[in-house]
């Protein structure tokens, strides 16, 4: 997998945290913040470590942790998987 997509990101999402009722994740959700996604940071956390292990790369608490929105948490994966393709 070269890039994971925002399609990919919700539905793991949903998979590991739910979907919260009248949140659209279909829609233009990529700079909305977790929190208005109804996503607190354990949500987050869980949906990381799925990732990790579905995808065999490191996602660093800290960066989890600091991706307030997917745009910025699909950076932090997709960072993540360019390492792991390249190594």
């Amino acid at each position: 997998m070269a890039e994971m997509s925002l399609n990919e990101l919700t539905a793991l999402l949903r998979e590991c945290a739910g979907e919260e009722d009248g949140v659209d994740l279909d829609g233009d959700v990529m700079d909305v913040p977790f929190v208005e996604l109804g996503y607190d940071s354990l949500a987050v956390l869980q949906t990381t470590g799925r990732i990790e292990q579905d995808y065999d790369v490191r996602i660093s608490d800290d960066a989890a942790a600091e991706a307030h929105t997917p745009r910025m948490l699909l950076a932090f994966i997709n960072e993540s998987l360019s390492q792991a393709t390249a190594a």
